[in-house]
């Protein structure tokens, strides 16, 4: 990935629709809804790499769910795959990881989805009380804190 030097820009990305992208160097900079286009998105994470960091992308492993519509499932695909892209053509370093094991990170989870991101929303608050955290942008941020403890080299 980096010679001697391990990434110093993590980011974390929750390609859903009503998903997030967020990036830290430890002490978060920024946190956003995921933009809407897929020009926006390129955009968006070509300006993180105009900072002249190394950075490093944590995106959340995502699959089609039962019960979720055809046109919305491939949307979504749609939506991931831009991020993959977009990532492998700005020569980002990036692993998917899945729900479960970065939410394993921070200890239990409660079972029903709205408390669960209710509940996330709050540790991302814990931890980045200067930052407006919403329902959004709480797992983007929370992955790229994920990257920031797994992935950074001491």
């Amino acid at each position: 990935m980096y010679n001697d030097e391990g990434p110093d820009l993590f980011i974390g990305i929750d390609p859903g629709k009503a998903g997030g992208i967020a990036a830290t160097t430890g002490v978060l900079s920024l946190a956003s809804k995921c933009p809407e286009t897929i020009a926006d998105m390129a955009i968006f994470l070509d300006s993180l790499t105009d900072m002249g960091q190394r950075p490093f992308a944590v995106i959340e492993k995502v699959h089609s769910m039962p019960k979720q519509g055809v046109v919305s499932t491939f949307t979504f695909g749609k939506g991931y795959g831009s991020w993959l892209g977009i990532l492998s053509a700005l020569k980002i370093p990036y692993i998917e990881v899945t729900p479960q094991s970065w939410m394993k990170h921070y200890g239990t989870m409660p079972k029903i989805k709205k408390e669960r991101k209710h509940h996330l929303k709050h540790l991302a608050q814990q931890r980045y009380p200067e930052l407006p955290v919403t329902l959004y942008t709480s797992d983007a941020i929370l992955l790229a804190h994920y990257a920031v403890n797994n992935y950074r080299v001491l």
